[in-house]
């Protein structure tokens, strides 16, 4: 059983991963480099880095700041504190997906550093949906949006680990593949955290109804997108697991501005 020590080591390699937040090296030396169990943290990673985004909105909403540019302002900090790593994911993945006449095509455009059409609009959409979402929710319930930011940055960031553990490497020598696959146990402990934390987060301030209704909607979309993903590449990619992730958050956030 995993103590407190490792599992922190754990939190502190997942924030490494995952955003561009200042991580000691001593959490790296003599580590391989891969996150199979690390990735058990991941929705602990989520919460931290989505603190200060989430705050920002708070204080800018508490400011009586339009609620739709307060949204976007904190999804540009969320963006600048990750590296826009998902959202570059997303945009390859729908440049590949969506352009590729077959799973080879799909990976040699996802490969491509140039930006295409698909991935131009999944950008447009994630951060505006996401934006309109969270205005809509700061204009009906108020003290939720920042809640829901913080609940979304967790969750998301489980799921993306079971697409991650579901599929199989598309490519032998892609990033993915070399953080090596997610072990079995550390793909529920971070469901089980990315659920508990969000339901924790949302139900004190919007009851329990519209969170159950957001998480479950969410992970249909993950798991609907990790299908297709099969389908059509047969393995996962890093941009897949980061579209994993934008379109989980895409969900859940519409889904709370929907039912709360």
């Amino acid at each position: 059983m995993p103590n407190a020590t490792d599992f922190i080591a754990d939190i502190a390699r997942s924030v490494g991963f995952l955003s561009r937040l200042p991580v000691p090296d001593r959490f790296f030396r003599g580590h391989d480099g891969t996150v199979s169990r690390a990735v058990r943290a991941f929705p602990v990673a989520g919460l931290v880095i989505g603190i200060l985004p989430a705050l920002l909105l708070m204080l800018l909403l508490n400011g009586e700041t339009d609620p739709l540019l307060a949204a976007l302002l904190a999804l540009a900090l969320m963006a600048l504190v990750t590296g826009a790593l998902h959202e570059d994911g997303l945009a390859d993945a729908a440049d590949g997906l969506g352009g590729g006449r077959d799973g080879d095509h799909a990976l040699t455009i996802m490969k491509d550093s140039r930006i295409g059409t698909y991935g131009v609009v999944a950008l447009i959409l994630s951060f505006g949906l996401r934006a309109a979402a969270l205005a809509a929710l700061a204009r009906t319930v108020p003290t939720a949006a920042p809640l829901a930011l913080l609940a979304s940055a967790a969750f998301s960031r489980g799921v993306l680990v079971a697409h991650w553990r579901a599929l199989p490497p598309a490519r032998a020598n892609g990033v993915a593949a070399g953080a090596g696959m997610p072990d079995e146990s550390a793909r529920t402990i971070a469901l089980v955290i990315s659920t508990a934390a969000a339901l924790i987060l949302l139900v004190p301030a919007i009851g329990l109804a519209a969170p159950l209704i957001s998480l479950i909607a969410a992970a249909a979309l993950a798991y609907g997108f990790t299908r297709f993903t099969e389908k059509k590449l047969g393995g996962h990619t890093g941009d897949t697991i980061g579209a994993t992730q934008q379109l989980c958050e895409i969900g859940l956030l519409s889904a709370l501005a929907l039912f709360a």
